[in-house]
């Protein structure tokens, strides 16, 4: 029974984009690596009560999940030793090829601001995403010292679409082409920026399409959808944010297309959950982070890798940071 569920899970996993928007199918999908390890206690139960077919069937599922995932558990492409020496300097040069990025979704500002400017400091971030923004949140940032490690800033506009809160973008290294408003999209607005990585220019962007609940009907995929249409821009693209969305969904990997990587499939550092974060079941049993919802996406010309999932106090989501590299 088990092992049908199993396969039930990898068949939604298999809609095509367009389709996989439907109802609970983005819900379900988004666990789809689990099933792995479902796949290999029934391998493993069905080895020692000798019962071929079933073991045949779970060897069969479990490699299927494994080629699906390879990313992540190999690295296709990895940072050099320059890029890690670089960010792992005290003081951050803004006029070198490599920066520390994270992006956090502060879940409609309540995010602790003081402890998101002291990972700011102490992991040496350069470029820093935030989703889920209010006045009061951007207000308790600039309070708890944000300007000193990120003097330059971009926030979008407030609008009818906005899921949680507005986008924003902060860096240690002055912005060019600053826009609050990258692409027409029904979800928060992107707000976007330039940064000179020594002589290469970057383009940066804050994202959070909306969630695939079923009260989102549509929603949630024709975000993807619009982000999507940036594959067809000249500039070379890093996207951080809230996807609502996981490798496994076609939606996702339809935005990625053949131009755009995600960096958690790319690095080969195994899966960072970044949801859910401060949960606990009954008020007091912990719930561990379950999906990897939270992005670093971008061109194939950049490498971004040492990823790592970091807990912030009043997020219902987990920091992810990263290492960029261009090449």
């Amino acid at each position: 029974m088990v092992t049908f569920g199993v396969i039930a899970v990898m068949v939604l996993r298999m809609t095509p984009n367009g389709l996989d928007g439907k109802r609970y199918i983005p819900l379900i999908v988004a666990f789809v690596p689990w099933m792995a390890v479902l796949s290999a206690a029934i391998l493993l139960i069905s080895l020692i009560s000798r019962r071929r077919v079933l073991a045949v069937i779970s060897a069969l599922c479990l490699l299927t999940q494994l080629v699906w995932h390879a990313g992540f558990l190999y690295p296709r492409v990895s940072l050099s030793s320059a890029a890690r020496t670089a960010v792992a300097s005290a003081t951050a040069s803004v006029d070198d090829r490599y920066a520390r990025l994270m992006t956090l979704n502060t879940r409609n500002g309540q995010a602790d601001a003081a402890q998101i400017v002291r990972t700011v400091r102490e992991q040496h971030v350069e470029v820093l995403a935030l989703q889920e923004l209010n006045s009061s949140m951007i207000s308790r940032l600039n309070e708890a010292g944000i300007r000193e490690l990120l003097p330059y800033s971009v926030v979008a506009n407030t609008s009818s679409s906005d899921n949680g809160g507005v986008n924003g973008l902060w860096s240690a290294a002055p912005m060019s082409e600053r826009t609050g408003d990258l692409i027409p999209i029904e979800a928060s607005s992107i707000p976007a920026a330039s940064i000179d990585f020594d002589g290469t220019v970057i383009r940066f962007g804050s994202v959070h399409p909306f969630s695939p609940r079923p009260s989102n009907q549509g929603l949630w995929d024709r975000g993807l959808g619009s982000i999507s249409q940036l594959r067809e821009d000249d500039h070379t693209f890093v996207l951080m944010g809230d996807f609502n969305a996981t490798w496994d969904h076609a939606s996702f990997r339809y935005l990625l297309g053949g131009r755009f990587v995600d960096a958690g499939e790319n690095a080969g550092e195994w899966f960072q959950m970044t949801y859910p974060a401060n949960k606990r079941l009954f008020g007091w049993i912990p719930v561990p982070a379950a999906v990897e919802i939270d992005h670093i996406v971008h061109d194939r010309s950049v490498v971004v890798g040492d990823l790592d999932a970091v807990t912030v106090s009043g997020s219902d989501h987990k920091a992810l940071l990263g290492t960029l590299e261009v090449r």
